[in-house]
């Protein structure tokens, strides 16, 4: 694909797909989320490569790599998305680069516990997509598609 890249970032747990929760998570495994970013991905013109980690570390590295080569960043930071002030600030110069972020949830957090409903990543993302299941990929790269296709 010639068209903007993206990288789609999965934080801890997201492997688990499937079989973690699936009353919250949904049954779509990690492999049916990639597949369903590639094909979302392809029909829109987007390059996409989709990478998780459980590392806090690893996230940071790649939206420092998102911002020095000029990629977009869709991301689920998990369980990061609550406390993690290195990985808010790694996100917030992917902004300052002039890139989109998008802020995925599969679950809503806003309708769970507490301390879901806090994120640290909200205030430096372009939007945030929560509750639609895997679906709010699909979502978050039209919005990409949208901005910069």
């Amino acid at each position: 694909m010639s068209g903007p890249r993206v990288l789609v970032l999965n934080g801890p747990n997201l492997q688990r797909l499937g079989t973690r929760e699936p009353e919250v998570y949904g049954h779509a495994t990690h492999a049916d989320l990639v597949a369903l970013v590639e094909r979302t991905a392809a029909e829109l013109g987007l390059a996409a490569e989709v990478r998780q980690s459980d590392d806090e570390a690893d996230l940071v590295r790649w939206l420092h790599e998102a911002v020095d080569t000029g990629r977009h960043v869709v991301i689920n930071p998990a369980a990061f998305t609550h406390y993690s002030y290195a990985l808010r600030d790694a996100a917030a110069l992917v902004g300052g680069a002039g890139l989109t972020l998008v802020e995925v949830h599969i679950s809503n957090p806003h309708a769970r516990e507490a301390f879901r409903r806090h994120s640290v990543v909200s205030p430096v993302a372009t939007g945030v997509v929560a509750g639609f299941g895997t679906e709010g990929y699909a979502l978050a790269l039209r919005a990409v598609a949208a901005r910069h296709g």
